[in-house]
C-alpha cells in the first residue's frame, strides 16, 4: 500500500533552478526529477516508441519503487485504432522491457472518437495483452460519462483483463473562465468530461488539471485528497498526477497533495517523500 504522485513530465523549462539544476544533462534530469515525485506520466512514448538505450537510462535514474505511466504509442490508439498492430506493439513493449516492476501500467489514451461501439475491439486487443503488465484506459467520448450502460459496458471489458479506468478531472479548471496565456491555451484542448471517481482495481490513476494558481489547484483536489485516503485505508495503491494548464510548480504541488492525503491518514505511517536533491550550488553560510 503506497501512495505515488508525480507529474505529466520530468523535465520543464520553468523548474531550471528551482526544482532541477540549470544546466543539466538530458541524461540526469529524470535523477533529479525522482528526488521530488515517484512517479510520471510517459507521454513521450505516445509519440514514438524509444530506443532501448533511451529506456535503460531511465531506469538507471530511478529507484526500484519509481512508477511509470507509459502510453502507447499512437500509431496503434490513434492511427491504426487497435488493428493490425502486432508489430509496432511488439517493438513498444520489447523497448520498455528494461523499465521492469517501475511500469505502473501501460496507459491506452484514446481520442473523442473512440466510441462505445469500439469497445469490443478494445476487449480483444487487452485480451491479447500479455499479463506481465498492468493496463490502464482513458477515454474522452462523452456517452461514456452520460449513458450508465456505456460505462458498464466498458468497466466490464476492463475488469475483464484487470485494468483500471484513467480519469483525467478537469471539472476545476473549467468551473471558471481562463485567466492567463497558457489557461485560455488549455481551455481549448483539455477534455470537458465530469469527475469519475470509481476505481475499479487496487491500483487506481488519477489525472487532475487545476489552475495556475497553486492555492485554487490545492482547493479544487481536495476531494480527491479524501478519496485516496479511502482507497489507503481499503489497502488500494494510489497514483496521482497533477497538472495545471503550466505546469511550473508541478512537482511540487504533487508533493503537496501527498502531504495532504498523509494527513489524512497518519494511522497507516504512509512512507514519506524522498528529499530532493539540491537544484542550485550549496550556500556558502
Amino acid at each position: 500500500m503506497r501512495l505515488h504522485v508525480g507529474a505529466a513530465m520530468w523535465a520543464h523549462a520553468s523548474w531550471n533552478g528551482r526544482f532541477l539544476p540549470h544546466p543539466l544533462p538530458a541524461t540526469e534530469r529524470l535523477r533529479h526529477y525522482a528526488s521530488w515525485c515517484t512517479a510520471v506520466e510517459g507521454n513521450t512514448t505516445f509519440y514514438a516508441t524509444p530506443s532501448a538505450d533511451t529506456v535503460r537510462s531511465w531506469a538507471g535514474q530511478t529507484d526500484p519503487d519509481f512508477r511509470f505511466a507509459l502510453k502507447l504509442p499512437k500509431t496503434i490508439t490513434h492511427d491504426r485504432r487497435l488493428t493490425d498492430v502486432d508489430v509496432p506493439l511488439r517493438a513498444f513493449l520489447d523497448a520498455v522491457e528494461p523499465l521492469g516492476s517501475r511500469i505502473e501500467a501501460l496507459w491506452l489514451q484514446f481520442p473523442p472518437a473512440f466510441t462505445p461501439y469500439d469497445v469490443p475491439a478494445l476487449a480483444t486487443f487487452l485480451r491479447r495483452l500479455p499479463p506481465t503488465h498492468r493496463y490502464a484506459v482513458e477515454v474522452r467520448h462523452p456517452a461514456f460519462f452520460a449513458d450508465p450502460e456505456a460505462a458498464h459496458v466498458l468497466e466490464r471489458a476492463l475488469l475483464s483483463v484487470g485494468a483500471e479506468w484513467i480519469p483525467f478531472d478537469t471539472t476545476v479548471f473549467f468551473a471558471s473562465p481562463p485567466t492567463s496565456d497558457a489557461e485560455r491555451d488549455a481551455w481549448t484542448k483539455k477534455p470537458r468530461v465530469p469527475r469519475r471517481t470509481h476505481a475499479l482495481t487496487d491500483r487506481p490513476i488519477i489525472r487532475y488539471l487545476g489552475r495556475d494558481d497553486p492555492a485554487r489547484t490545492a482547493e479544487g483536489w481536495q476531494p480527491w485528497a479524501d478519496i485516496c485516503a479511502d482507497w489507503l485505508r481499503e489497502n488500494r495503491s494510489p497514483t496521482v498526477f497533477v497538472h495545471t494548464p503550466d505546469n511550473a510548480d508541478a512537482p511540487q504541488l504533487a508533493r503537496q497533495f501527498h502531504d495532504d492525503v498523509r494527513a489524512r491518514v497518519p494511522h497507516l505511517d504512509l512512507a514519506p517523500l524522498p528529499t530532493p536533491l539540491p537544484a542550485g550550488p550549496p550556500a556558502l553560510f
